[in-house]
């Protein structure tokens, strides 16, 4: 088990050093470094002295479990830095270290009270110990920082999803399906040996280590995974802050408050729909709110506006319809009868197979081979 533990932090240090070698770093791949960093001596130390620790040096052992209440605000402030344009660190986001810090200044002063300190330790061989009530109250919290920001970092996700369909043509690049997968799988693993290692505690069945020992090695998978898919992820909202073309992030977009008119919306409608059909910028796989807006000389929230409440459509089915009737004409046009499916999806905006057939189906209720044999039988 120790080199797996090895293994992985030498994982932890490598990927930080690969991401400290790129050329453009974002806020989420800093924030990706010192997480890999933490785990990578978190992991590392855990491998040389975890058995000592617990064994002679109860307190110590203590302040080093405490640890684990780092996990979960790394996990959602690199979420937030992914799904959020922001590019500092913000000081409110240190508000997530102040379990740690209030743990361990805890055990720095019980450190002056002997009799205090005999109580408390992380392997009980001895029933009759009575662990002092805020300790116990610190375990606690430790126990559920995990599951409490893996549930924020879901709910962080299903708002980008949101975001995607606001701001985005496309999703397969930007979707961070690896990510979901990870915090959810983690997640749960991640709670499942939270319970056993408080069964431990309540029924003092198992040992510290095993207990221990499976969290641990369930960080030396993360690492590889988070190490490996985060050195790979691109920032997803870039907006540049000398024009006013913005991604539209609000939980919930509101229009009552818009200063647009109903004359302007009627207009500018107008010049969406004729500008969709004449220059076609659906054609463009990585087409963007931002974009479109821009070409039709509006400001994002305008036209998140017009799409919304005059088409009564999000920007991604707005774009991806007239891919589809791109598609569609391409099908039964004889310029493109060499053409396969997937190359006319490709001429027509759409940036990957699979993305082709959902949104194809979505609209038409056949996938792209129905609807050309239905058009070569009439």
């Amino acid at each position: 088990m120790k080199y797996i533990f090895l293994i992985a932090a030498f994982n932890a240090f490598f990927f930080s050093i690969l991401l400290l070698q790129k050329k453009y770093k974002a806020l989420h791949d800093n924030i990706l470094i010192l997480w890999l960093i933490y785990l990578g001596l978190f992991i590392g130390l855990y491998s040389f002295y975890s058995h000592d620790l617990f064994t002679h040096f109860h307190l110590l052992s203590i302040s080093f479990i405490s640890l684990f209440l780092l996990q979960g605000g790394f996990l959602f402030i690199y979420v937030s830095a992914l799904v959020s344009y922001k590019k500092i660190f913000k000081r409110k986001d240190l508000i997530h270290l102040a379990p740690f810090i209030l743990f361990n200044l805890y055990l720095l002063i019980i450190s002056f009270f002997p009799d205090v300190t005999e109580t408390i330790r992380m392997d009980y061989v001895h029933l009759d110990i009575n662990p002092p009530f805020l300790f116990i109250i610190f375990l606690i919290i430790t126990a559920l920082s995990g599951p409490f920001y893996f549930a924020r970092s879901v709910k962080l996700l299903k708002k980008h999803d949101i975001n995607i369909f606001n701001n985005f043509s496309f999703s397969e690049i930007i979707n961070l399906e690896w990510l979901r997968k990870l915090v959810y799988i983690f997640g749960i693993v991640w709670t499942a040996l939270i319970i056993i290692t408080v069964i431990h505690h309540v029924f003092n069945l198992f040992s510290m280590v095993f207990c221990t020992d499976g969290l641990f090695l369930s960080l030396s998978v993360f690492v590889i995974l988070i190490g490996y898919f985060g050195l790979k992820q691109k920032v997803i909202f870039t907006n540049d802050f000398t024009t006013e073309q913005f991604f539209i992030t609000e939980a919930k977009i509101k229009y009552s408050s818009s200063p647009l008119t109903e004359i302007e919306a009627d207009q500018y409608t107008d010049r969406l729909s004729n500008c969709m059909v004449s220059s076609k910028p659906f054609l463009n796989p990585n087409l963007t709110l931002p974009q479109l807006a821009s070409e039709i000389g509006i400001s994002s929230h305008y036209l998140s506006q017009i799409i919304n409440e005059k088409f009564n459509i999000n920007f991604f089915d707005f774009v991806n319809q007239f891919r589809v009737e791109e598609v569609k004409a391409k099908i039964i046009d004889p310029k493109f009868e060499n053409y396969s499916l997937l190359g006319i999806a490709l001429d027509s905006g759409f940036n990957s197979k699979s993305a082709f057939n959902r949104i194809f189906k979505k609209f038409t209720d056949q996938t792209p081979s129905q609807y050309k044999l239905a058009f070569t039988k009439s």
